[in-house]
């Protein structure tokens, strides 16, 4: 049985919003990506060209302070017009400093940068400028975690989407450039566009056992072309849970099989999407659970009072589509489940292993459909960052891997 639930009803248990998350506090926005080189001091140098250029104006919040290409910093420090220091760090390739927070609108702040120039000599420039005062026309977006607050399954990618109109192409690129994750351990990682509005960020395997995850989204204060400008920065730490749990459903054996920590715990007879609505088959994570829920027919255009309609009391359910695809509790289908497919799509099982489920995983584990003959094939339709191998995934970056 498949449905549509509001993703308003998911943002408000899982998703800390740019509206409510905004970061201003100089303490909580320490950030540093891994292998930024520390600060360190200088020596009588030659004069080094430093941006934003001297007495520029109108200068955007998210401003990184910059060199000349083949130049090199040692040290930057940005002070306000009260000589008050702003935190940041350098990028880990060495080509900017970034402070830790957008920086305060109409305010005047002047950066001093030592290091060597682009012929090893030592160097050293200072310059001031004044910020832009806050535009009108902001971007909103909002992140599918939540900051220490719980933990997640292996699987779980790093999902950002984007208000009022999202990102187009032309910008990905600036955007992307402005969404840091740093893990410990570490493990590379890289973002894929789904859409204009959805992001994913994933390593290349699952997350290893106990990881913790650093997340910026620097995205207050940045130009987006048209007048646009991004709202405001957030900030998340979260974690991968020690335990890793997984679930495979096999259409051939109309049965369910959960695996944790390589082993596996119990199964379950399933019935799937009955033959002119077949499941999807794919890689899902399981997005949000509901120890109860209704699944109304009449969220895509079917009304509850038609032939194929419904509106139904449901228990159990875990998320694995935007579009309706679950697993969940079907007392009424347990003489079909491991025999046919009756279901408008889902993942049917009896109202004990489904409370058995629901009580065993977490929101991010790792969930394989197969053997439907139905692709997932809309991206986006979901967490669908493990639908893919890695190479393909490394495509839907807007910058260069």
């Amino acid at each position: 049985m498949r449905t549509v639930t509001p993703r308003a009803l998911l943002s408000a248990l899982l998703v800390v919003s740019l509206l409510l998350a905004g970061c201003s506090d100089d303490k909580k926005g320490k950030f540093k990506e891994p292998g930024s080189p520390q600060g360190g001091g200088g020596e009588s140098a030659a004069a080094l060209a430093v941006t934003p250029a001297a007495d520029a104006t109108d200068v955007a919040v998210s401003v990184e302070i910059g060199w000349p290409q083949g130049a090199t910093a040692s040290s930057v420090k940005l002070v306000d017009a009260a000589g008050a220091e702003i935190p940041g760090a350098l990028r880990s390739d060495g080509t900017s400093w970034v402070p830790a927070n957008p920086l305060k609108y109409t305010t005047k702040y002047t950066a001093t940068v030592e290091g060597k120039a682009a012929d090893g000599k030592a160097a050293k420039g200072t310059t001031s400028f004044t910020t832009m005062a806050r535009p009108g026309n902001r971007m909103g977006a909002q992140i599918f975690m939540a900051d220490n607050i719980t933990t997640y399954g292996q699987a779980m990618p790093v999902v950002v989407e984007f208000r009022n109109g999202g990102v187009p192409k032309a910008q990905r690129a600036t955007v992307e450039k402005r969404l840091f994750v740093t893990s410990d351990p570490p493990q590379p990682g890289v973002w894929h566009w789904d859409s204009d509005i959805q992001v994913e960020y994933r390593p290349q395997e699952y997350w290893q056992p106990g990881t913790k995850l650093n997340v910026r989204l620097a995205l207050g204060g940045l130009p987006l072309g048209d007048g646009r400008f991004g709202e405001t920065d957030i900030t998340i730490k979260a974690a991968i849970d020690k335990t890793r749990r997984s679930i495979v459903v096999d259409d051939a054996t109309k049965t369910l099989t959960a695996t944790q920590d390589g082993q596996t715990v119990f199964t379950a007879p399933v019935s799937l999407g009955k033959p002119e609505n077949p499941s999807f088959s794919g890689k899902f994570v399981i997005i949000e659970r509901l120890e109860k829920t209704v699944f109304d027919s009449g969220t895509y255009g079917v009304p509850a009072t038609s032939p194929d309609g419904y509106r139904t009391d449901i228990q159990y359910a875990e998320r694995l589509t935007w579009d309706g695809q679950f697993i969940h509790a079907a007392p009424w289908s347990v003489a079909d489940q491991g025999k046919r497919n009756v279901s408008h799509g889902c993942v049917n099982v009896s109202l004990d292993n489904g409370k058995k489920i629901y009580e065993w995983l977490r929101v991010g584990d790792p969930v394989e459909v197969k053997g439907t003959g139905r692709k997932n094939d809309k991206a986006g339709n979901g967490w669908t960052a493990w639908d893919m191998s890695w190479e393909e995934f490394k495509k839907g970056s807007a910058l260069p891997q």
